[in-house]
Protein backbone atom coordinates (compact mmCIF):
# COMPACT_ATOMS: atom_id res chain seq x y z
CA UNK A 1 0.00 0.00 0.00
CA UNK A 2 1.65 3.16 -1.21
CA UNK A 3 2.18 5.98 1.89
CA UNK A 4 0.07 8.98 2.17
CA UNK A 5 0.92 11.60 -0.12
CA UNK A 6 2.96 14.85 1.08
CA UNK A 7 2.55 18.40 1.85
CA UNK A 8 4.31 20.83 -0.19
CA UNK A 9 6.14 21.61 3.38
CA UNK A 10 7.19 18.31 3.80
CA UNK A 11 8.70 17.78 0.14
CA UNK A 12 10.46 21.02 0.09
CA UNK A 13 12.21 19.86 2.97
CA UNK A 14 13.30 16.29 1.30
CA UNK A 15 14.17 17.69 -1.72
CA UNK A 16 16.68 20.49 0.03
CA UNK A 17 17.71 17.84 1.86
CA UNK A 18 19.52 16.26 -0.79
CA UNK A 19 22.97 16.27 -1.34
CA UNK A 20 24.98 17.52 -4.38
CA UNK A 21 28.21 15.64 -3.21
CA UNK A 22 29.44 12.97 -1.26
CA UNK A 23 26.36 10.96 -2.46
CA UNK A 24 26.22 6.89 -1.47
CA UNK A 25 26.86 6.43 -5.36
CA UNK A 26 29.71 8.64 -5.39
CA UNK A 27 31.42 7.37 -2.22
CA UNK A 28 30.70 3.80 -3.85
CA UNK A 29 32.15 4.77 -7.36
CA UNK A 30 35.37 6.15 -5.52
CA UNK A 31 35.89 2.86 -3.07
CA UNK A 32 36.16 0.96 -6.62
CA UNK A 33 38.54 3.53 -8.70
CA UNK A 34 40.99 3.72 -5.39
CA UNK A 35 40.28 0.09 -4.87
CA UNK A 36 41.90 -0.66 -8.66
CA UNK A 37 45.01 2.25 -7.74
CA UNK A 38 43.24 5.19 -9.06
CA UNK A 39 44.27 8.37 -7.43
CA UNK A 40 42.24 11.29 -8.02
CA UNK A 41 40.04 14.10 -6.12
CA UNK A 42 36.84 14.21 -5.29
CA UNK A 43 34.33 17.57 -5.77
CA UNK A 44 36.99 20.24 -7.15
CA UNK A 45 36.25 23.38 -6.28
CA UNK A 46 37.30 26.15 -9.14
CA UNK A 47 37.14 23.51 -11.52
CA UNK A 48 33.73 24.19 -14.17
CA UNK A 49 30.92 22.46 -12.63
CA UNK A 50 33.04 20.95 -9.75
CA UNK A 51 33.83 17.66 -11.19
CA UNK A 52 32.94 14.30 -9.48
CA UNK A 53 36.07 12.98 -9.76
CA UNK A 54 39.28 15.05 -11.10
CA UNK A 55 42.73 13.90 -12.65
CA UNK A 56 44.19 17.55 -13.17
CA UNK A 57 47.99 15.56 -14.08
CA UNK A 58 45.78 13.65 -17.42
CA UNK A 59 43.31 16.26 -17.82
CA UNK A 60 40.19 13.78 -16.75
CA UNK A 61 36.95 14.85 -15.06
CA UNK A 62 34.35 12.59 -14.52
CA UNK A 63 30.49 13.70 -13.74
CA UNK A 64 27.99 11.02 -12.04
CA UNK A 65 24.78 12.51 -12.59
CA UNK A 66 21.57 11.32 -11.30
CA UNK A 67 18.42 10.31 -13.59
CA UNK A 68 16.18 13.22 -12.17
CA UNK A 69 18.56 16.27 -11.57
CA UNK A 70 20.32 15.66 -14.79
CA UNK A 71 16.82 14.56 -16.42
CA UNK A 72 17.83 11.10 -18.10
CA UNK A 73 15.38 10.27 -20.83
CA UNK A 74 14.94 6.64 -19.58
CA UNK A 75 14.78 7.07 -15.98
CA UNK A 76 14.15 10.89 -15.26
CA UNK A 77 10.65 11.82 -14.10
CA UNK A 78 9.06 14.84 -13.21
CA UNK A 79 7.12 16.03 -10.43
CA UNK A 80 3.62 16.64 -10.88
CA UNK A 81 3.41 19.24 -8.95
CA UNK A 82 4.62 22.60 -10.05
CA UNK A 83 5.51 21.67 -12.94
CA UNK A 84 6.82 25.22 -14.66
CA UNK A 85 9.37 25.32 -12.30
CA UNK A 86 10.74 21.46 -12.50
CA UNK A 87 10.27 22.01 -16.41
CA UNK A 88 13.08 25.44 -16.00
CA UNK A 89 15.49 23.91 -13.27
CA UNK A 90 15.71 20.33 -15.16
CA UNK A 91 16.23 22.38 -18.75
CA UNK A 92 18.78 24.68 -16.70
CA UNK A 93 20.68 21.81 -15.79
CA UNK A 94 20.91 19.50 -19.09
CA UNK A 95 22.26 23.27 -20.54
CA UNK A 96 24.96 23.89 -17.50
CA UNK A 97 25.56 19.99 -18.42
CA UNK A 98 26.18 20.68 -22.29
CA UNK A 99 28.32 23.92 -21.36
CA UNK A 100 30.57 22.19 -19.35
CA UNK A 101 31.15 19.60 -21.80
CA UNK A 102 31.70 21.85 -24.30
CA UNK A 103 34.25 24.01 -21.78
CA UNK A 104 36.36 20.97 -21.43
CA UNK A 105 36.13 19.26 -24.49
CA UNK A 106 37.66 22.71 -26.10
CA UNK A 107 40.40 22.99 -23.25
CA UNK A 108 41.38 19.20 -24.28
CA UNK A 109 40.47 17.93 -21.00
CA UNK A 110 39.02 13.74 -21.31
CA UNK A 111 35.56 14.25 -20.07
CA UNK A 112 33.32 11.34 -18.78
CA UNK A 113 29.01 11.70 -18.05
CA UNK A 114 27.99 8.37 -16.71
CA UNK A 115 24.30 7.97 -15.48
CA UNK A 116 23.45 6.70 -12.44
CA UNK A 117 21.18 3.97 -13.80
CA UNK A 118 24.53 2.62 -15.30
CA UNK A 119 25.81 2.06 -11.61
CA UNK A 120 22.76 0.03 -10.47
CA UNK A 121 23.34 -3.27 -9.48
CA UNK A 122 23.45 -5.08 -12.55
CA UNK A 123 25.99 -3.21 -14.21
CA UNK A 124 27.77 -1.56 -11.97
CA UNK A 125 30.82 -3.65 -11.86
CA UNK A 126 30.59 -3.21 -15.91
CA UNK A 127 30.63 0.76 -15.62
CA UNK A 128 33.69 0.41 -13.16
CA UNK A 129 35.52 -1.23 -15.69
CA UNK A 130 34.62 1.25 -18.55
CA UNK A 131 35.40 3.93 -16.01
CA UNK A 132 38.68 2.64 -15.70
CA UNK A 133 39.42 2.09 -19.22
CA UNK A 134 38.45 5.75 -20.24
CA UNK A 135 41.12 7.05 -17.56
CA UNK A 136 43.66 4.55 -18.63
CA UNK A 137 43.21 5.60 -21.99
CA UNK A 138 43.29 9.43 -20.98
CA UNK A 139 46.71 8.90 -19.29
CA UNK A 140 48.10 7.57 -22.69
CA UNK A 141 46.99 10.28 -24.52
CA UNK A 142 48.68 12.53 -22.33
CA UNK A 143 51.51 10.60 -22.12
CA UNK A 144 52.38 10.69 -25.77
Amino acid sequence: MREKLQTTPQRSKIMGSIKGKGTKLEEKVSKALWAKGVRFRKNVKGMVGTPDIAIKKYKIVIFIDSCFWHACEIHGNKPKKNVEFWEKKLQRNIERDKQQTQYYKEKGWNILRVWEHQLKKESFDKTIEDIYQFILESKQKKIK
